[in-house]
């Protein structure tokens, strides 16, 4: 098999359809493969996602570079923009690229093995509730933004790319990043949707899209309420000191 096909239909997948002449045919062969097809699914769509998503690089590197915890500063967010605020761009930018990193690797490899409309979706989603409940920090991570465009942009590069025009627009006029994530949370099923009907195909996409624009929408209800008290920190790419941190920035952080 291709590399594109492997990617669409899945290793495991393949192996259980017609297409290959290999198929067990025998009763306690196809038991024996459909439970394997059972555990790799749990395994590489749901156990190891949600073991990497658990892998915080903000808690990482700021106990590693800093020798702090980044959760006691701002908001306690675990994010980027937490980390933006606290430690500056570098720290930020690594941050960012780590959480992107995590991502994609657990995404890729539940597509290869489980197909992309099934084990990808699923994988993106586990990644990404490790993220917000890492079982390492005692279940306080971030808010899971980061990870679901990450997986959205592997998975459907034509809703990551509207979404993300969406987020930056947003954060351009109101300079609030928490705003702009919970709209494009909230157009990402409608996305999906759309795409779904041009491809004419359907899929556990379409609900695991809905279950992340749920979870963002879940993780921002505090910022909600202070949009609407316009009482909201406005992003800035200045570095600022700790301490004003801590007073000033109040949970809007979206990673």
């Amino acid at each position: 098999m291709s590399i594109q096909e492997l990617w669409g239909k899945g290793y495991l997948l393949w192996f259980l359809s017609n297409e290959n002449p290999a198929r067990p045919q025998n009763g306690w062969e196809l038991w024996l493969i459909y439970t394997i097809l059972i555990g790799g699914l749990l395994l590489f769509a749901i156990l190891i996602p949600y073991l990497l998503g658990s892998i915080n690089s903000a808690v990482l590197l700021s106990r590693i570079l800093y020798r702090d915890d980044i959760r006691n500063h701002g908001s306690g967010n675990a994010g980027t923009t937490n980390m933006l605020r606290t430690y500056g761009k570098a720290a930020a930018l690594f941050t960012l690229l780590g959480d992107v990193c995590k991502t994609l690797l657990a995404v890729s490899i539940a597509s290869f093995l489980m197909s992309v409309y099934t084990g990808g979706w699923v994988a993106g989603l586990f990644c990404m509730l490790g993220h917000i409940f890492p079982i390492y920090y005692r279940f306080r991570g971030g808010k899971g933004v980061l990870c679901a465009a990450a997986a959205i942009a592997l998975l459907s590069p034509f809703a990551f790319l509207c979404a993300l025009l969406l987020f930056i627009a947003i954060v351009a006029m109101t300079k609030y990043v928490s705003l702009g994530s919970i709209v494009a949370a909230f157009m990402l099923p409608l996305l999906i949707n759309f795409e779904n009907t041009m491809m004419e195909r359907g899929g556990l996409n379409g609900i695991v899209s809905v279950l992340m624009a749920l979870l963002v929408i879940w993780c921002h209800r505090s910022n909600i309420r202070r949009i609407q008290n316009r009482t909201e920190s406005k992003i800035s790419f200045r570095k600022k000191a700790t301490a004003a941190n801590d007073a000033s920035a109040k949970d809007g952080e979206q990673e």
